[in-house]
């Protein structure tokens, strides 16, 4: 990450036809503290919006400028063509472009489609976006093939849409400059492929990498840990030590503790059995019968 200051919010474009919704409500629980601001603009504007700040990041339609802007494929959507309800196209469940070589195909200024060759007989003139296409459709002008969240988006009841089988696609994708991948696109990029809570990118990276660099040693594992496990080690010992010190067998293994007190303590617990046996064999004579005398 090269950006490590925080911004205060995180503006995120979008091009007609995609819906952030999922991502924003993760973005919305996890960081509470920064609001993202959501910037709606036309698919020929995205890469100027993201090239000169005026969003972070942008989810926008395929190709981008790749010599200043990343990109992270999301999806890629199925191509529909958009019809009149009663035109022959919805006898099918799906058509190729040969189906419509006879039919006026609009071609707006804002096509997201990569057409090398375009299908059926072009209008008289290019609408000016998706929008105004989709009226001339309505009107009886032509048909028009867009990716099928457009035709959704602007979905009308006189209208209806097949799959396009053979024609270009328009994929999705995550764009944002590349030399300005900050903490907060990096948080997003974690929620858009489904990092959890506790992924170790973004600002959590950073914040443990400020910890570091404070001399804060660590919890386990490192030499703080072997410290305090050779001296919980150091004291069972000596706690052994005063055990058989006291006359008690130890109840470790041989050797445990120090050497010297192990020693010790084993001659003092021996000599206390035999202490105890002697007295018990004294007690044992006194009860029994008296000798008689002659």
């Amino acid at each position: 990450m090269t950006g490590s200051e925080v911004s205060p919010s995180f503006r995120l474009a979008y091009v007609p036809g995609v819906t952030p919704a999922k991502w924003v409500r993760v973005w919305n629980e996890r960081l509470t503290d920064v609001p993202l601001t959501l910037v709606p603009v036309a698919p020929a504007d995205a890469d100027g919006v993201l090239r000169d700040g005026s969003a972070d990041a942008g989810l926008v339609r395929l190709p981008v400028d790749r010599t200043v802007l990343s990109a992270i494929p999301l999806y890629t959507e199925t191509t529909v063509v958009v019809v009149p309800k009663d035109h022959l196209v919805t006898a099918a469940e799906e058509v190729g472009v040969a189906d419509l070589a006879d039919e006026i195909v609009l071609h707006p200024l804002d096509d997201t489609l990569a057409w090398e060759t375009l299908p059926g007989r072009p209008a008289l003139e290019r609408p000016a976006t998706t929008a105004d296409a989709i009226e001339l459709v309505a009107a009886g002008i032509g048909v028009l093939a867009v990716p099928q969240s457009l035709a959704r988006l602007h979905h009308r009841r006189d209208l209806t849409y097949r799959p396009l089988t053979d024609a270009p696609q328009s994929s999705v994708v995550l764009s944002w400059p590349e030399d300005a991948t900050t903490d907060l696109v990096e948080e997003f990029i974690g929620i858009i492929r489904g990092r959890t809570v506790n992924s170790t990118r973004g600002r959590r990276a950073q914040t443990e990498q400020t910890a570091k660099s404070d001399g804060r040693r660590p919890d386990a594992g490192g030499a703080g840990g072997a410290g305090r496990k050779a001296t919980g080690t150091a004291a069972s010992g000596k706690a052994t030590a005063r055990k058989t010190s006291s006359g008690k067998p130890s109840s470790g293994k041989a050797g445990s503790g120090s050497g010297s007190g192990s020693g010790s303590g084993t001659v003092k617990a021996s000599a206390g059995r035999n202490a105890r046996r002697g007295a018990g064999s004294s007690q044992g004579g006194k009860r029994g019968k008296p000798r008689r005398r002659s």
